[in-house]
């Protein structure tokens, strides 16, 4: 199948002297090729701070549009969010179409959306983005209607501000009709998750930058425990690859089980409209009994990639759920790896001993409430031994006159359901 032809495009970005500029830069260059476009060339200006008609000065527009004019590219990408007006404004003065960083963004969660509920998270958060920006289009409309004044050029405009009203209104109702659509799905999800939780099973959620091993980490790890191996989550190297958080059962060695869930990328300045939009999608964050914040160990900039998780977690309002941090891709650098120190490990996801290394320290967080038992089953319980050789780590069994002795680490909850059968317990 041949490739899609890539689109060139122009970066601007303005330098107020942010310590990050650099890196958000490159991060815009890597979110233009992941929408399926080449950055042909960067413009770049020091300013203390965006003009408010143009973002770039008066000087730098004319340059840029010289530029857009020789080069014969029609698209610029801006690296910040820009207002109705700088939009409109950059547009006649380039001659270009301008995409800043959220429409950027958005433009590609629209492309890889891929289920129901995705697709309508993506649309509420493009409607919420067009919203505030409807006289862009109504005052392009405006400025070919009333051409250089005259009388005649009142009466379009009050028919231009009734098409706005008109279109502010259908996009209101556009809104109101994805969030009903997306409140129903919200509430299916919430009873699966009350499911997951009556089954007492502890969920690991793993979160971090877009692009930093989320997917081939969870993937090897449902490989090597998975329930149904064959439950693979998509993985290419480019940003934001998945939208859809995934969940996954693991089953370990020992009976102990947890299930695993992956979800979103983050990216710096992730548009408003899409936190709000895929709240619920990241609510398996909100729920969960341990975040493992995956890191791209071999990224320069990985120290800002980190901020940008936790500040994200912070805006979606996960706080206090206990984290492991995993620097992941260390096959990529010289460190040596697997190793460990404290809640931050340095691995590789493709190295059997890396994974062995994490479920160790995943297991420490997770099932530290378990507690280990001897009980005495009497022959006519049989049910209950094989219950717990499924669903506990038998230690030790031995057959007595009275019926089954048997050493068993377990859930409080099932040590609570078979209290009666204890002889004596220790708790982890």
């Amino acid at each position: 199948m041949e490739e899609t032809p890539r689109t060139p495009v122009i970066t601007i970005g303005l330098n107020a002297g942010q310590a990050t500029f650099n890196y958000s830069m490159t991060e815009l260059k890597n979110l233009a090729e992941a929408n399926n476009m080449t950055v042909v060339e960067e413009i770049q200006q020091a300013l203390a701070k965006p003009n408010p008609g143009t973002y770039f000065g008066t000087g730098k527009v004319e340059e840029l549009a010289e530029i857009v004019a020789d080069d014969n590219v029609n698209i610029i990408i801006v690296n910040d969010e820009l207002t109705p007006s700088q939009i409109r404004n950059l547009e006649n003065g380039t001659k270009a179409r301008i995409i800043d960083r959220t429409g950027l963004i958005l433009e590609i969660f629209a492309n890889r959306a891929q289920s129901r509920e995705a697709k309508l998270q993506v649309q509420l958060a493009m409607l919420q983005y067009q919203l505030p920006r409807l006289h862009t289009s109504a005052s392009q409309r405006l400025d070919q209607q009333t051409g250089s004044g005259g009388g005649g050029g009142f009466t379009n405009r009050g028919a231009g501000e009734s098409q706005t009203e008109m279109s502010r209104r259908t996009i209101q109702r556009s809104i109101n009709h994805v969030n009903h659509e997306l409140k129903e799905i919200n509430q299916a999800a919430a009873t699966q998750r009350q499911q997951r939780e009556r089954n007492q099973l502890p969920s690991v959620a793993l979160v971090g930058y877009t692009n930093a091993g989320k997917s081939t980490l969870m993937n090897a790890l449902v490989r090597k425990f998975g329930k149904n191996e064959d439950k693979q989550v998509f993985v290419k190297d480019m940003l934001f690859a998945t939208l859809d958080t995934s969940v996954r059962q693991l089953v370990f060695p020992d009976q102990k089980k947890l299930l695993l869930s992956d979800t979103v990328g983050f990216v710096s300045q992730l548009p408003t409209q899409l936190v709000k939009a895929f709240r619920s999608t990241l609510a398996e964050a909100a729920n969960a009994d341990l975040l493992i914040q995956v890191v791209d160990y071999a990224d320069a900039n990985k120290e800002s990639m980190m901020a940008t998780t936790e500040k994200t977690l912070m805006d979606i309002g996960v706080t206090d759920v206990p984290m492991i941090t995993v620097f992941n891709k260390a096959d990529l650098t010289e460190a040596t790896y697997p190793t460990r120190a404290g809640d931050q490990l340095v691995l590789s996801a493709l190295d059997e001993a890396s994974l062995d290394l994490l479920v160790q320290a995943i297991k420490e967080k997770v099932f530290h409430n378990y507690v280990t038992a001897n009980f005495l089953i009497p022959f006519s319980e049989g049910e209950v031994v094989s219950y717990l050789n499924e669903h506990a780590h038998v230690l030790n069994t031995d057959y007595v006159a009275d019926g089954t002795a048997i050493k068993v680490e377990l859930q409080q909850a099932d040590f609570e359901r078979f209290k009666k059968f204890v002889v004596t317990e220790e708790h982890s």
